[in-house]
């Protein structure tokens, strides 16, 4: 099964985040791969997740907890993608050498963009209606997740969307917010339920909430210290997170 389009672009573009991959395989654990590689435990994370998400399947899997403090390894599908990623890298002389000048380069770079959201989420559009100026695009996720998108007619039809076009859901963390068990959920916000993965403590500020979905999909949100603690929200808590339509931006291949 060939990989999907926006992964197989991202590896092109992003070949430092997919050696990511082979320091996991090496090392056994997020923290010594991330070591290896030269970057906070937090980044390694950061990749990983983003990886995750534009995958089919999850290419890094990991246990928690134990002395040892649990392990990361690659999927079969990680282990695919790193096999691939080895290739690409003998390709890429070829492909610099083939460059009439060094202004190509910078251009081929101008043209693919990397985006501040922290969450991506890979899904395909089920449904598309409008309600006056702008329309309200529903995204299936896998696993009988779904969420909604509220863009403009004019973005609907540059990006060419129709049903059963495969796009990424863009969020920030910031727009992620998290309910307690009384809080009811806005009226037309989309709402997930989640497993709490990690939180991660910030000194003066929220805290950083790792969230899995049900389709193998995580999620970032920030939440603030003194909430988390009096819900006894930790690692390995179900929650749910809700999110306006309005803040969920659309990407594309291109």
């Amino acid at each position: 099964m060939s990989l999907p389009a926006l992964l197989t672009q991202h590896i092109a573009r992003r070949p430092q985040r997919i050696a990511l991959l082979q320091h996991v395989a090496e090392q056994g654990s997020i923290t010594r791969a991330a070591k290896a590689a030269g970057i906070s435990y937090k980044a390694a994370w950061d990749a990983i997740d983003e990886l995750n998400n534009l995958a089919s399947r999850p290419l890094v899997e990991r246990s928690t907890g134990g002395r040892g403090g649990g392990g990361a390894w690659l999927s079969v599908e990680g282990e695919r993608v790193l096999r691939l990623y080895q290739r690409l890298q003998a390709l890429q002389a070829e492909i610099l050498e083939a460059a009439e000048e060094s202004s190509d380069l910078d251009l081929l770079g101008r043209l693919m963009l990397r985006t501040s959201a922290r969450n991506q989420l890979q899904g395909k559009i089920s449904g598309l209606r409008r309600e006056g100026r702008h329309d309200r695009v529903s995204l299936d996720l896998g696993a009988g997740l779904e969420i909604e998108a509220l863009i403009t007619r004019g973005s609907t039809e540059r990006l060419e969307l129709g049903l059963g076009t495969t796009v990424v859901a863009l969020l920030k963390a910031g727009w992620v917010q998290l309910l307690g068990d009384a809080d009811e959920v806005e009226a037309g916000s989309n709402c997930l339920k989640a497993t709490v993965e990690e939180v991660l403590a910030d000194q003066g500020g929220p805290s950083e909430v790792r969230l899995a979905l049900g389709n193998g999909q995580t999620l970032c949100a920030f939440a603030e210290v003194d909430w988390l603690a009096q819900r006894k929200v930790g690692q390995g808590c179900g929650v749910r997170v809700q999110f306006h339509p309005s803040h969920v931006l659309l990407g594309v291949p291109v």
